[in-house]
């Protein structure tokens, strides 16, 4: 099983944050000793009462079995060193890595930057720019030089010279010879922030004030503003791209046939039920799920798809690497909403340079929050090792440490770090202090950021005090791990390589796994009655398919539709009433059309072996031994329930 489904199958039956009843603390149950507390049960049971869909859960007995039950196999896994697996660790400090991350910011800043973000998404911006090179860390002198530069060529502008010809003379852009400056249309995210900042801070028509990126120095001039597009809700038919290329080209005229059919009236959520080989679209007339820009696999299909402007209009047959299509346009959508749009744009952000606003804040707090004392002078005397061979990434540690070997930074009097780590970091920051070339800078800077990342060490260290649902969350995913790896040890692979069970379960329950029946068929199929009829004569002379479709497609028109194969009873592909036999059968309508089957091997009901059925069998034998597991796992641990202190909790819950 997929890891990620596993837990939100699983584990929102056990995590949760909400608050709980406030009876004290006393012991519920033990398993072989251990105790479980009253508290977490509580908790959990109030965050699952709105999760649980099956009532019988909600009934406390019942509740407390499935906690028990539960508590049960994260013993076991404890009990057979899974929580020792390397994997396993790796995989927590991930996790924890990732959840800490909603803590390790600032979150009025964050939300005032998705806020901005959202609403730049709206628009998309053309624009054109000149480029005055200077490096971010240029000494001042190289800085105002620049500054000049970017002065006098909006000077020209504002007396009224042409921006393209600047831009084309002046600019440090190197592709601005040809692009004259040209940007084209972008939108958020899509420039540094200070360059997109001024972009969208400048009217349509006008060039901004000399903006500062860490290229150098810009003059933006906005000459259109457009809505950004949106989504759409598509439909498509697909046929399959075999890499055989004569039986590409037998598909391509397939789709082309399609088309034709389409262009003479016919339905096209008919024909993509009849004939899309896209299985997880066909039945519902070939409709996909709403998209927007970037997110399906195929950028051509969404050019395509977005070209289209009339509701009900379709392509011409196409192709991608995926298939050949045709698309048709059910409806377009404005963009995403802010909270739609809240979670993806954070993700966006924190990797952005505007996140640097984020961190600022967050230090910031920091300092605040956590009294800091420092040595002054160890402080001074480490940064003394620091030269100008810093830059050539050469600073190694002295041979002798022992000056250092004190405490440098305290945090809240319960911390406290040396200065061997400061010498430590101050190495490790080499490769990127490269950037700030002034040596005072530098070492003012390295003080800096060894003090910051202290900080916020410490804070993250302390996430699961200062945040009680930080630690209930950790200790939940780390039960809820614990049991996907015992599950897959357990049930799964058992379940997988088992040959013996398996085929012992499958003898058991065979009568289970049938084929429904079956005829290998040629179904013709046509809007036009009398073409099926006259398909239905074909069929009862014996002509073959090549014959019937040189008769009766002619002119260029695809008058009959025929569509040869195995078919099992009740299949899509199948008008309803007809039973699978052999020979010709009479004429079915069914939704506009007419279909008729000439039927050549009828295979009946037939018991599948457990090859046809392995993905059923071993899913179902999945399912029989959890079901078994904790009649097993009971007999091998030794619970005790304290039912005076559980009739408490009754009481407190059904208050």
């Amino acid at each position: 099983m997929n890891r990620n489904r596993f837990f939100g199958i699983a584990l929102t039956c056990f995590l949760g944050i909400s608050s709980f009843a406030q009876m004290k603390k006393e012991v519920l149950f033990t398993i072989d000793d251990k105790p479980y507390y009253t508290d977490e049960f509580i908790r959990i049971y109030n965050k699952n009462l709105d999760l649980v869909k099956d009532e019988s859960q909600k009934n406390l007995d019942t509740y407390l079995d499935l906690y028990v039950a539960y508590k049960m196999k994260v013993a076991k896994a404890h009990k057979l060193d899974l929580d020792q697996n390397k994997n396993y660790q790796t995989e927590l400090q991930t996790y924890r890595k990732q959840l800490s991350k909603n803590y390790l910011t600032d979150t009025e800043v964050t939300d005032e930057l998705i806020r901005e973000a959202y609403n730049r998404s709206l628009k998309e911006i053309k624009a054109s720019h000149i480029l005055i090179l200077v490096d971010e860390n240029a000494s001042e002198e190289d800085n105002q030089k620049a500054l000049a530069k970017i002065k006098a060529i909006q000077q020209r502008l504002d007396q009224g010279e042409d921006f393209a010809a600047l831009a084309q003379q002046l600019s440090e852009d190197p592709s601005a010879k040809e692009n004259q400056g040209q940007l084209g249309y972008f939108s958020v995210f899509r420039m540094v922030y200070p360059f997109e900042t001024a972009a969208y801070n400048t009217p349509k028509g006008e060039v901004s004030e000399p903006v500062r990126t860490r290229f150098g120095y810009h003059l933006i001039k906005v000459e259109d503003i457009r809505d950004n597009r949106g989504e759409l809700t598509v439909a498509h038919i697909m046929l399959n791209k075999p890499k055989d290329a004569q039986k590409a080209k037998e598909a391509f005229a397939k789709i082309k046939d399609i088309h034709k059919k389409l262009e003479q009236g016919e339905r096209f959520e008919e024909l993509a039920k009849q004939f899309s080989e896209d299985a997880a679209t066909a039945q519902k007339g070939g409709i996909l799920s709403r998209f927007g820009s970037g997110q399906l696999a195929s950028e051509k299909f969404e050019d395509k798809a977005f070209s289209l402007t009339q509701k009900d209009s379709y392509s011409q047959p196409f192709d991608t690497e995926f298939g050949f299509h045709i698309v048709k346009l059910i409806e377009k959508h404005p963009v995403k909403t802010f909270e739609e749009s809240k979670q993806e744009l954070e993700a966006r952000i924190r990797k952005d340079q505007r996140s640097q606003k984020i961190t600022e804040s967050l230090n910031h707090k920091l300092h605040q929050k956590y009294k800091t004392t420092t040595d002054k002078k160890l402080f001074t005397q480490a940064l003394a090792l620091v030269d100008s061979a810093y830059y050539r990434q050469n600073f190694e540690l002295p041979e002798n440490t022992d000056a250092f070997n004190k405490v440098i930074l305290t945090i809240n009097k319960d911390k406290n770090v040396s200065g061997i780590e400061f010498l430590n970091f101050i190495k490790a920051e080499q490769n990127r202090m490269q950037r700030i070339t002034a040596l005072d800078k530098a070492k003012e800077t390295l003080q800096e950021n060894f003090i910051n990342a202290q900080l916020n060490t410490y804070y993250d260290e302390n996430l699961e005090r200062e945040f009680p649902e930080f630690g209930h969350i950790m200790e939940e995913y780390k039960e809820g791990l614990l049991l996907f790896d015992l599950m897959e040890k357990e049930i799964w692979q058992k379940a997988q390589n088992d040959t013996v069970g398996l085929e012992a379960f499958y003898e058991k329950n065979k009568e289970n796994y049938k084929w429904k029946q079956r005829i290998n068929a040629v179904v013709g199929s046509s809007v036009n009655r009398d073409f099926v009829e006259q398909t239905k004569t074909f069929f009862e002379q014996g002509k073959d398919v090549d014959f019937i479709k040189k008769e009766l497609n002619v002119d260029a028109k695809v008058n009959i539709m025929l569509n040869e194969g195995l078919f099992e009873a009740g299949s899509h592909a199948l008008p309803k009433g007809y039973k699978p036999s052999v020979g010709v059968s009479q004429i079915f309508e069914q939704e506009g059309y007419y279909y008729v089957i000439k039927g050549t091997e009828f295979i009946p009901e037939t018991t599948k072996t457990l090859d046809e059925a392995r993905g059923r069998v071993i899913s179902d034998y999945q399912q029989f031994l959890e079901e078994n597991w904790v009649d097993i796992l009971e007999k091998e641990f030794k619970v005790e329930v304290k039912p005076a202190v559980f009739k408490k909790v009754k009481k407190e819950l059904n208050k």
